[in-house]
């Protein structure tokens, strides 16, 4: 594995003559913005006739790697020594000693002494590697050292970087991986937002269109199945107003007895009814559920201005279209004609359905209806008891639990036969029209137009 060395200077403790006065803290900034990076190796060099409790780079690297993960310690100048003395004579080289067996100053990874060219070879111009098989020598013929010959040298050293950064690569792969796809999901990102190369083929221009229509198609679904925010508001319509419209309905002035007396009389013509007015409740009936036709068409109409404000929050959020003006504005005219197709197929469907429960009423309703005697009435008497207070209001009573049925029925039908023929239809054929008409646009410059090209 290669390795990148970046050689730098050593700390300072005062500025000397023409250096600025601030060089101390220039050159720990500069060092400490190799050292903290999480990715550099840290090797804290030291000379070996220095006491290393006074290194000032085992001091920074245990400040910025205080686990000891990435920092390696090497000793130097070895070879500096008086003849006679060696790491064992004096105190300073015994601890030095010490630290290259692991028993001082310990770190996570070995210390590790080399011996570099002296200053004569430099001038000579020695190369490394005849450095380097002087330095094995030295440690082969060290009694002092000649131990740990195995684990000295630059060459040994070399290795153990080597080794260390291939395990770091290792373990740092996975999240490599990740960082990789996600500049390049970045970078597709940005060129969507900024638009690929469009092709002169009309071919592929077509495909172009239709990857752009499909991501909208994409975006406009989200916001209905809740992948994105609006789409609750359908349900909002179905929960709430549509609820509130048929409490406000008027029937409670329309089944007053008065009303109830008006429409029964009228009814029954120039003859009375004899048992039950039939045909007055039969017009009572089909008066009262005429009042649910309103709502059922305004939440038609809330649901279409939902949908049409989807469309254009879709176009809006999908970026391929961004740069194509005229593509949004054909876009979103075939969504708004569809739209409008579908809100008539639902106001017909849901006016069917008001108009079905007029057409034909559940008679076992009736049937089951309990015939309680009327307080203050006389079947015998004149036609005149018919039209008494309290039949009156039981006729008004009737009409109004029936009609309450009805309206717990159409309560449930009418959001169902909206989504059906305007949420569904939405989802699965909103385009519909649009594609059909791309694909009979059979000159280049039509399709140029919608490209602005």
């Amino acid at each position: 594995v290669n390795l990148t060395v970046i050689d730098l200077p050593g700390l300072t403790k005062v500025a000397v003559e023409g250096q600025s006065e601030s060089i101390v803290e220039d050159i720990e900034m500069m060092v400490r913005s190799y050292v903290e990076k999480p990715n550099s190796i840290i090797l804290a060099i030291s000379p070996a006739n220095q006491d290393i409790a006074t290194s000032d780079a085992i001091k920074l690297a245990k400040e910025v790697d205080p686990t000891g993960e990435r920092t390696f310690g090497v000793l130097t100048k070895l070879d500096l020594m008086d003849k006679g003395t060696n790491a064992l004579d004096v105190w300073v080289l015994s601890i030095m000693f010490k630290v290259l067996e692991g028993r001082a100053y310990r770190l996570q990874h070995p210390w590790v002494g080399i011996v570099n060219r002296s200053q004569a070879d430099i001038n000579k111009n020695v190369d490394m590697i005849v450095a380097r098989r002087k330095e094995q020598e030295y440690f082969d013929s060290s009694p002092e050292y000649g131990h740990l010959t195995h684990k000295m040298g630059s060459e040994y050293l070399a290795k153990l970087l080597s080794k260390h950064l291939e395990t770091v690569i290792r373990q740092r792969i996975p999240s490599i991986i990740a960082l990789i796809n996600k500049t390049i999901d970045e970078l597709n990102a940005e060129l969507d937002r900024i638009g690929r190369p469009i092709s002169l083929d009309g071919g592929a221009q077509l495909y172009t269109i239709l990857e752009m229509c499909r991501a909208f198609d994409r975006i406009f679904k989200e916001h209905l199945d809740g992948g994105r925010p609006g789409g609750d508001r359908i349900y909002g319509v179905f929960d709430n107003q549509l609820p509130a419209a048929l409490k406000k309905l008027p029937l409670d002035r329309h089944l007053s007895s008065n009303n109830v007396r008006k429409v029964v009389s009228e009814a029954d013509g120039y003859q009375p009814h004899l048992v039950a007015p039939e045909q007055g409740y039969r017009r009572l009936i089909d008066g009262s559920l005429g009042f649910f036709k309103g709502p059922a068409e305004a939440s038609v109409d809330a649901v279409h201005f939902v949908l049409k404000e989807l469309v254009r929050k879709s176009i809006a959020e999908t970026q391929e279209l961004k740069r194509f003006p005229s593509l949004q504005s054909d876009i979103a005219a075939a969504a708004n004609d569809s739209l409008e197709r579908f809100r008539d197929d639902s106001r017909k469907t849901v006016l069917r359905l008001v108009e079905m429960e007029s057409s034909y009423l559940t008679v076992e309703f009736f049937r089951k209806l309990q015939l309680e005697p009327e307080k203050n009435s006389n079947p015998s008497g004149p036609n005149a008891d018919r039209y008494s207070d309290n039949h009156l209001r039981r006729i008004g009573s009737n009409v109004s639990a029936y009609v309450g049925m009805v309206c717990d029925t159409l309560r449930s039908s009418i959001p169902k036969a909206v989504v059906y023929c305007q949420v569904l239809q939405a989802k699965k054929a909103l385009l519909n029209q649009f594609y059909a008409q791309v694909g009979r646009r059979e000159t280049r410059f039509n399709i140029f137009s919608l490209i602005d090209i």
